[in-house]
């Protein structure tokens, strides 16, 4: 597929080339489509629960883990995650790193913004960070690591998902293979941060709720 370069910043040697032609869009489009599975309503509808119209009113794993319970939650972060490491796994198998970036930002904005539900969509953590642990496995493990760390001590998940906003451009700013790499991570993650202004003002002023409430 023929592709176009971006210059490589100081210090990397290698670029990620921009992919294009009809069947890097074609796999760019099935991303996104990934992206926008209804996990949360799929797991929670089940028990009954529209996450929506419950608790915080997010389609995600933490507001599913409250008002549908410990299972549904793990199941709904697992099916996230699960879509974010799928799509990006088949860009970069079929076209390279290019390929597998764009199918990473994708199915992130399928889950954050489904145009099959009005574009009302999740807060992206666990896909956008599928997507991470299978571009940049040894950043994303410690991110995982920090999110796990951050949400359990401070008992809010929401802290967590900020933490690792801050801390995933940062890694990949130095194990990058390029600028596109670095630009692309941080969207995603400018992306995720506008999701949860909420969350922020919350924390802010000690108003955020904790896992089980």
């Amino acid at each position: 597929m023929g592709q176009r370069s971006l210059p490589a910043p100081v210090g990397h040697t290698v670029g990620v080339d921009f992919p294009s032609g009809p069947g890097a869009w074609a796999l760019v489009v099935l991303a996104y489509l990934m992206g926008t599975l209804p996990s949360a309503h799929l797991v929670a509808g089940r028990r009954g629960v529209d996450p929506t119209q419950e608790g915080s009113g997010n389609p995600g794993a933490t507001n599913v883990y409250r008002t549908a319970g410990r299972r549904a939650g793990v199941a709904v972060f697992m099916a996230d995650v699960g879509k974010g490491m799928v799509a990006t796994a088949i860009g970069l198998a079929v076209d390279g790193r290019a390929l597998g970036l764009a199918c990473w930002v994708a199915a992130t904005l399928g889950h954050v913004a489904p145009a099959t539900r009005r574009f009302r969509g999740g807060k992206g953590v666990a896909t956008g960070g599928g997507g991470a642990l299978v571009l940049f496995p040894v950043v994303g493990s410690v991110i995982v690591v920090l999110f796990t760390l951050v949400a359990r001590l401070s008992g809010k998940a929401s802290l967590g998902s900020i933490s690792i906003c801050v801390a995933l451009p940062l890694g990949v700013a130095v194990t990058a293979r390029g600028w596109s790499e670095l630009l692309v991570t941080v969207v995603i993650c400018a992306v995720v941060l506008a999701r949860h202004q909420g969350n922020i003002r919350r924390l802010a002023t000690g108003q955020e709720q904790g896992w089980g409430r």
